[in-house]
């Protein structure tokens, strides 16, 4: 790949660890620093003091450069903000909202900005908005998606074709095989999640990694399309969705079947029967937890395998 990811944020390799709820504390984030990526924090899962604590334990973990992750329709996302400018972050990836409503100001405070998109239209209103990147995400990907459900196969050339700023490729990637299908694509870097979210490091409890580890194809399904599409493995609260929304349930009903703390049952309290089971299809592949080191390295040198492979 080329050197656009790596010059924009300063690191030896163009991969970045996704900001996912309830896996992507300091630890991880810090760990995939260290090895040369870049590490995210997950804002989406932390109150504002929450968010505070992780980034000075980060800052104390590693001198690489790191970022936030922070979904823009949070509650509290101006304190969140306030949060990212007393501590001087450098580099925020946005998502889940409208680029232009915080880009202009983040920009103007000296932090490079990347944001989050399931389709070109959404790429060219974030080039517009004056974001310094885009993740096009694809339909694989695992948590909160798209409503176009577009492949990354199909997303990545699309979008690279709609912008001129640096493109990540996020959804389907665990391997350097698939990040080198993203380069052939058109991605200048690539962000992963489901493969970090099983690290030594996440925050994920146990059950909810070994879980993963365990899942085969077809484990993994895109629901609750009536309120904000969300890919999730199947368990007895899926089952509960799927029978609700079968039998035409309304956005209300949804919305209390979902009640309010089901991620963090499921992903950071280990109720693998109750709780929302966020990951993405690629966790089909994901046959053990590995620390988020060994994750880069073996990423990057399948990638230039591969590559060398390609030329010969």
């Amino acid at each position: 790949m080329n050197t656009r990811i790596q010059q924009l944020f300063n690191v030896q390799y163009p991969i970045v660890q996704a900001g996912m709820i309830w896996c992507s504390g300091w630890r991880l984030a810090s760990a995939v620093s260290n090895a040369g990526g870049l590490g995210l924090l997950g804002a989406g899962s932390m109150y504002p003091e929450v968010l505070r604590e992780h980034i000075a334990k980060c800052k104390q973990a590693t001198d690489k450069p790191f970022g936030v992750n922070i979904p823009l329709l949070y509650p509290e996302i101006e304190q969140l903000i306030n949060v990212v400018l007393d501590e001087r972050i450098k580099i925020v990836f946005t998502s889940a909202g409208n680029p232009a409503t915080w880009t202009p100001f983040l920009k103007d405070k000296g932090i490079t900005v990347v944001h989050v998109v399931s389709s070109a239209k959404f790429a060219r209103k974030a080039e517009q908005a004056g974001v310094d990147a885009v993740v096009a995400e694809g339909f694989e990907a695992g948590g909160h998606n798209g409503r176009e459900e577009t492949t990354t196969l199909v997303l990545i050339p699309i979008v690279r074709d709609a912008i001129k700023i640096p493109l990540i490729a996020a959804g389907g990637i665990a391997s350097g095989r698939a990040m080198a299908a993203c380069e052939a694509l058109g991605a200048n870097g690539v962000q992963i999640g489901s493969r970090f979210a099983a690290s030594e490091e996440s925050s994920a409890h146990e059950h909810f990694k070994k879980k993963i580890t365990e899942s085969t194809e077809g484990d993994t399904v895109l629901t609750l399309k009536q309120l904000t599409p969300v890919r999730l493995l199947k368990n007895s609260f899926f089952q509960q969705v799927q029978e609700a929304e079968l039998r035409g349930a309304t956005k209300e009903e949804l919305l209390t079947l979902l009640g309010t703390r089901r991620a963090k049952r499921g992903m950071f309290e280990g109720n693998l029967d109750e709780g929302e089971l966020e990951i993405g299809q690629v966790s089909a592949g994901i046959k053990a937890v590995q620390p988020a080191a060994t994750i880069l390295k073996d990423i990057w040198d399948e990638y230039c395998a591969v590559k060398k492979s390609m030329c010969l």
